[in-house]
């Protein structure tokens, strides 16, 4: 077995695991709302252009047909199971609109449904895929050792008890306890610690993390339907499903007013008639009334300022997957952050080099030695020590009998002397020793780098919110004290699995508070998923986060998170200023028609004057004004 763990070269970075992504015309909902609006805005040319109704007449006609036949067949379905779906209400509206002339009207109510059902989709449809992905991450096969020797088997089939050979470069088949060998493993993906740690027998270890330069036997301590990286898909499945009583009583709501308008039209068509109303006079009231009660402008109420918030955020690099995701940003009222990744730059840099007075070099000579020794490793440290030295115009000296030590570091020789370079763990960073010819000649820090708008950011989430943000990470205490200090965050919580993170996120909301969180990597999907909101970086986050979270940071600017809820918080203060619009016009219409004799006309024009009216004052946040990221006054809800 001496021979198996002998250290070996560093492989190539293997490949990654293969992005499941759906495309968005991939999807029948995106396709037809895209064929609607593609008809609607040429009809609507062409009707502004003054040219006959013949000619972009067929042009609205197809943007009904695209836009209203799959919800009016799901409203059809829904008949027969003696349901009222409230999108064969507004496909009935929109008919009726058409039936006395309002054809525009119809078609746009049209087109806007198509829209927010295709976005909801592709939501739905990304995150899925991005779950089944997180499977990837775990090896199908594993090496098992037997008293006959080594057999590949699936990793599925894995049981406890098991001992795994885990050659370098391989991903982890199980969880488990190493029990020979030392190595370093990249298990970012699951505590989010930037840098590989050092596994020796005893450490435990975890499915889907990467091998580093050393072999291990491991003992599989955990069932694979068991492993960290199962139990985060069913953390993000489960989080995700506790969303959906909120949308089941929006529907009871939506199903009572259907019914109600249907019942209502029906009666003031019919009462008439039983007192002896002429059958045309008795059904012109009814139209009337529908068109009236209709809840156009209380759609237009609530899409616009959420849409045109989406829209302004997208110009700014910040993708919102939905409407509901944009305003369930503006109610959250604590935050919580991960660090690396998120506050942090993700990847080491060497903040000091610190030669030993008696040896005689600078700290130039000492980098020099250092990066030229680690110049043909892959290890992230060695990349970020060799960088330093370029950053400088340093030139490196060609190293010789290059030797890797997984777990100590590296040997080589550089300009006829051994040069030897080790790390060691320092507050709130990583120390670099460097040996010449067996003798200490100095140190190199290295840390994580801290985001040059992360005070300015927890800043503003600190006067949005009340209360400074929570600092929620799988890295070390020194490390999270470093960057809360720098931030001004005093919760701090360190050494988290994703399940904890989760546990955390979980104690805020039961305390009464809507929580944010922020993170970019797999093990913060669970609480992304968890939480009342979430928003991940998407410059560098894992596929897993980006599709979990309402809302990715395209450009990578922490900024942009707290412009993000000031943003929502302003689309949900229109949405109450349009619902009170809408619901005065619509009532008022209503009580008219009811009890005294509302033209038809006239309930047209005001019917259409709300619906203008709550439209317009809606895409007031396509204004460039309306996302600011520089101030860090509290921002009223």
């Amino acid at each position: 077995m001496s021979a198996i763990l002998a250290p070996a070269p560093a492989p190539s970075a293997p490949p990654s695991a293969p992005r499941r992504r759906t495309r968005v015309l991939a999807l029948p909902e995106a396709r037809w709302a895209l064929a609607a609006t593609a008809a609607f805005l040429l009809g609507l040319a062409l009707d502004l252009a003054g040219l006959p109704p013949a000619v972009y007449g067929g042009l609205y006609a197809v943007a009904y047909v695209c836009g209203g036949w799959e919800p009016a067949l799901e409203g059809l379905r829904a008949l027969r199971e003696k349901t009222l779906d409230v999108d064969l209400l507004m496909i009935v509206a929109a008919l009726g609109a058409a039936a006395i002339g309002q054809v525009l009207d119809g078609a746009l109510l049209i087109v806007i449904f198509a829209t927010s059902g295709a976005l909801e989709a592709l939501a739905t449809a990304r995150t899925a895929d991005s779950v089944r992905g997180l499977l990837d991450l775990a090896p199908a096969t594993a090496t098992r050792l037997t008293a006959h020797g080594e057999e590949s088997v699936p990793a599925a089939e894995l049981a406890v008890g098991d001992v795994l050979l885990v050659r370098p470069g391989e991903r982890i088949g199980a969880d488990g306890t190493v029990l020979d060998g030392t190595s370093e493993a990249d298990q970012a993906s699951i505590t989010g610690e930037p840098l590989p740690v050092v596994k020796r027998p005893g450490d435990e270890v975890f499915a889907g993390t990467l091998n580093g330069t050393g072999a291990l036997r491991v003992r599989v301590d955990r069932d694979p339907a068991d492993s960290v990286i199962a139990r985060i898909v069913t953390l993000v499945e489960e989080a995700s499903r506790t969303k959906a009583p909120t949308q089941l009583f929006i529907e009871r709501i939506e199903q009572r007013y259907a019914v109600g308008v249907v019942a209502a039209t029906l009666a003031v068509f019919a009462v008439p008639l039983a007192f002896g109303a002429g059958l045309t006079d008795a059904l012109l009231r009814a139209m009337t009334f529908m068109i009236v009660a209709s809840p156009c402008a209380v759609v237009l109420a609530t899409m616009p300022p959420l849409l045109s918030a989406i829209a302004n955020a997208g110009r700014h690099g910040v993708l919102v997957k939905s409407a509901v995701a944009m305003e369930r940003l503006g109610e959250v009222d604590s935050a919580a952050l991960d660090k690396t990744g998120t506050l942090t730059e993700g990847a080491p840099e060497v903040t000091a080099v610190t030669p030993l007075p008696a040896t005689g070099l600078d700290a130039d000579a000492l980098l020099v030695l250092a990066a030229a020794a680690e110049h043909p490793s892959e290890h992230p440290l060695a990349r970020a020590i060799v960088a330093a030295a370029r950053a400088r115009g340093l030139r490196l000296a060609p190293a010789e009998d290059f030797t890797a030590i997984p777990g100590r570091g590296v040997e080589a020789l550089v300009g006829g002397h051994r040069v030897s370079v080790g790390r060691g763990e320092g507050e709130g960073g990583t120390v670099v020793r460097v040996r010449r010819d067996g003798e200490a000649v100095g140190t190199l820090t290295l840390t994580d780098r801290l985001r040059a708008d992360a005070p300015q950011a927890t800043a503003a989430l600190t006067a949005l919110t009340g209360a400074a943000p929570v600092l929620l990470t799988g890295d070390s205490a020194h490390a999270a004290a470093r960057v809360a200090e720098a931030t001004g965050i005093t919760d701090v919580r360190a050494g988290l699995l994703p399940e904890d993170k989760v546990t955390a996120v979980r104690q805020e909301q039961q305390a009464g508070r809507r929580v944010l969180f922020v993170g970019d990597g797999v093990n913060d999907a669970p609480a992304l998923a968890a939480a009342h909101a979430g928003v991940a970086l998407g410059h560098a986050g894992s596929d897993l986060a980006l599709e979990t979270a309402d809302a990715v940071v395209v450009r990578d600017e922490l900024t942009a998170v707290p412009a993000l809820v000031r943003l929502s918080r302003r689309a949900r203060r229109l949405v109450t200023q349009n619902l009170v619009l809408a619901g005065v016009f619509i009532t008022g219409l209503v009580l008219w028609d009811l009890l005294g004799h509302l033209p038809l006309p006239l309930g047209v024009a005001g019917h259409e004057g709300s619906t203008v009216l709550v439209g317009l004052n809606g895409l007031r946040l396509l204004r460039e004004s309306a996302w600011r990221t520089g101030e860090v006054q509290p921002t009223r809800r």
